[in-house]
């Protein structure tokens, strides 16, 4: 998990995100303003969360910009932590809040292998 941890620090600086860990599962927390289900992508891709994110923006048409500081876009890779799979997860965008819940995989039951004699 220090992997997921390390990379949600080198995201850009405009962009907040709090990694939460329950008995089964991860919820990862990012904040992306002015952005809508419509415009938010996630997928896992070999063991990596591929997140890509678009802004809305809206201009009046009597506007324009004279400076544009807010970022349009995020594309991030995030590795998932080594006890998921990513298989089962669920996210949910609302209010510009992405959130990501990561069911752990379970530890197979103990099982008896037969032995043939």
């Amino acid at each position: 998990m220090s992997a997921l941890r390390d990379a949600l620090r080198d995201l850009p600086d405009a962009v907040y995100a709090d990694l939460l860990e329950g008995e089964d599962a991860y919820l990862l927390v990012i904040d992306l303003p002015g952005t809508s289900p419509e415009t938010v992508d996630v997928r896992v891709d070999r063991g990596r969360l591929v997140i890509e994110a678009r802004r809305e923006k809206a201009v009046p048409p009597e506007f324009r910009y004279v400076s544009e500081e807010r970022s349009l876009f995020l594309d991030a890779e995030l590795p998932l932590p080594p006890d998921t799979s990513g298989a089962d997860a669920e996210g949910s965008v609302e209010r510009g809040v992405l959130e990501l819940h990561i069911p752990k995989q379970s530890a197979t039951p103990e099982t008896t292998i037969p032995i043939d004699g």
